[in-house]
């Protein structure tokens, strides 16, 4: 696999200071609704992640050339996550897939470049979504019981691994979830849906900050 080609310089302190992520309003509510002990979970957001959507069909010449700019190679089945930590790739359909990246590590121009021009251009796309989702993190032991509550999506360690993505709803709010480990979550909803996931989260939450029922 080629070395990673998509560099690009940081963020201006200007362009920073004027950025603000759909809900840092409610950081100290997130940081205040945290539990600690066997019954644990948490709630943050990650914000600013870059995420870059791409369209190539994975075996083609689009997907190599997507791959070399990527420098990782593209998951080929549903659930799949591919690429090194800070740098991966989801799965959302066959020809379909999210870059999630640290922040400014990607130049989608250089990446759009990969698949060339007029009438030499192949086939498929890489476009920035950046602005399109935020990045929450449930974290802890009770983090899974929190998410039944309400995820359509079946989240037994046997069905759901570590490293394993999928695209489900939450309550009514579709998102994108992310096992990381054993005891992580993040979640991708919209920015326009990321408010209320928050609050259905933090009431999903409250239960576990007092002694278990026996």
């Amino acid at each position: 696999m080629a070395e990673n080609t998509l560099q690009a310089p940081a963020v201006s302190q200007e362009v920073a200071a004027l950025r603000t992520s759909p809900v840092a309003h409610l950081a100290d509510e997130m940081a205040a609704a945290s539990v600690e002990g066997d019954r644990g979970v948490a709630l943050r957001e990650i914000p600013f992640l870059a995420q870059v959507g791409v369209r190539a069909l994975p075996g083609t010449p689009s997907a190599a050339a997507v791959e070399a700019a990527l420098g990782t190679s593209l998951p080929r089945r549903s659930g799949e996550v591919t690429g090194p930590a800070g740098r991966q790739v989801l799965w959302i359909s066959p020809d379909e897939f999210l870059l999630v990246a640290d922040p400014d590590s990607v130049d989608i121009a250089a990446g759009a470049a990969a698949l060339g021009t007029g009438e030499e251009a192949l086939p498929g796309s890489i476009m920035d979504l950046s602005a399109n989702r935020t990045t929450l993190e449930l974290s802890g032991p009770s983090a899974r019981a929190v998410l039944e509550k309400g995820c359509h999506y079946d989240l037994h360690p046997s069905i759901f691994a570590a490293g394993t993505a999928v695209s489900t709803q939450l309550g009514p709010v579709p998102i994108l979830l992310w096992k990381t480990d054993e005891t992580t979550f993040r979640l991708l909803p919209r920015a326009s849906f990321a408010d209320y996931t928050v609050h259905w989260l933090l009431d999903a939450m409250s239960e576990f900050s007092a002694p278990e029922v026996p």
